[in-house]
């Protein structure tokens, strides 16, 4: 088991698209010893482990016996046995999102982190985003959200629901922006490119009114990323590709008498309140995090819990679609690769 006192001895599992910066970064970040990494494909590992100077282990098995710590980057049918046999071993995780392909793989890799005492984070790599941490100590009661996410076509991913794809980055966004739980959902979506549906919009109610819409689209013609959060005391407006945002803040002396005898320009009753966050590349933000929570020095910022109730929600929401187009594939509920 690691501690404060030495590096954790960390290793990633599953070299692909993303799992390559997972090795690429944690070879330099404090507090890490990037031991290895484990890719299934031959070819691809003896790839990696030139560019990066990196050791390409030949079996998972001894990846997971030679760290204490290991992120998951596999697809994400893999990771419930990947996970199992990491956490049963007593490794921390950091497991990216989707956590797990259902409830019950999710549910079942949680207890054995807690019978073991392995501490497992979710990738959910947006919490670390500038614009979200400037964000977030100006967020008082959020009563209404609005999120989209729009990215042009590429097939990776595109073999699930752009729900379970896109959409729960910006599900959970909304749950960490709100708190609370999430009493009512409804949602549409529809098939464009492939079998499963590409563009979905879907409401989210909690149990103290507050109320997200948040949209998906991975058939855009431009990238978007933005989320605007409406609350008593004024308007956010946030670009997570950017990283920038604005508060709009309500005025303290506005006079409601004199806004109602006609149009008024918006500075007449808002002011513009900086926000601002350090620099950082949210990846890397996202891995510091996780050995600080390893060493002891910190706890989780995105807990396992907090991936499966993300996990719950989109699971809900593919139901809500499939229940309106039941001519959807049967296999939309399971989860694409990290």
């Amino acid at each position: 088991m690691a501690t404060a006192a030495r590096d954790v001895r960390i290793g990633v599992i599953g070299a692909g698209a993303l799992g390559y910066h997972h090795v690429r970064i944690l070879r330099d970040v404090p507090g890490a010893k990037l031991v290895g990494f484990f890719e299934a494909r031959g070819e691809r590992a003896a790839q990696v482990a030139t560019e990066l100077g990196v050791r390409a282990f030949e079996r998972v098995e001894d990846l997971i016996e030679a760290v204490d710590a290991a992120t998951v980057v596999v697809p994400t049918p893999a990771h419930y046995e990947v996970a199992k046999a990491a956490l049963g071993a007593g490794k921390h995780l950091l497991i990216e999102k989707p956590i797990a392909a259902t409830l019950a793989q999710a549910d079942e890799l949680l207890a054995i982190a807690k019978r073991t005492g392995a501490l497992v984070q979710t990738g959910h790599v947006e919490r670390f985003n500038r614009a979200i941490r400037a964000a977030l100590p100006h967020v008082e009661k959020a009563r209404f959200i609005e999120s989209d996410r729009l990215a042009p076509f590429n097939p990776r991913g595109a073999d699930v629901a752009v729900v379970l794809d896109l959409m729960i980055h910006d599900i959970d966004l909304v749950r960490t922006l709100v708190g609370g739980h999430i009493k009512d959902v409804s949602a549409v979506g529809v098939q464009v490119l492939t079998p499963f549906v590409d563009i979905a919009n879907a409401r989210l109610r909690f149990e103290d009114g507050a109320v997200a819409n948040i949209t998906a689209s991975r058939v855009s013609r431009e990238r978007m990323r933005k989320v605007r959060i409406f609350q008593e005391s004024g308007y956010l407006s946030l670009d997570l590709a950017s990283g920038e945002g604005e508060f709009f803040r309500l005025r303290r002396d506005v006079d409601l008498a004199e806004l109602a005898k006609g149009a008024q320009a918006i500075e007449a009753f808002v002011e513009r309140v900086p926000i601002t966050a350090p620099e950082g590349e949210p990846l890397r933000l996202e891995f510091e995090s996780f050995l600080l929570a390893v060493q002891g020095r910190q706890a989780v910022t995105v807990s396992g819990d907090d991936g499966r109730e993300a996990l719950a929600v989109a699971l809900r929401i593919v139901a809500e679609i499939e229940r309106t187009l039941p001519s959807l594939a049967a296999g939309t509920h399971v989860a694409a690769g990290a």
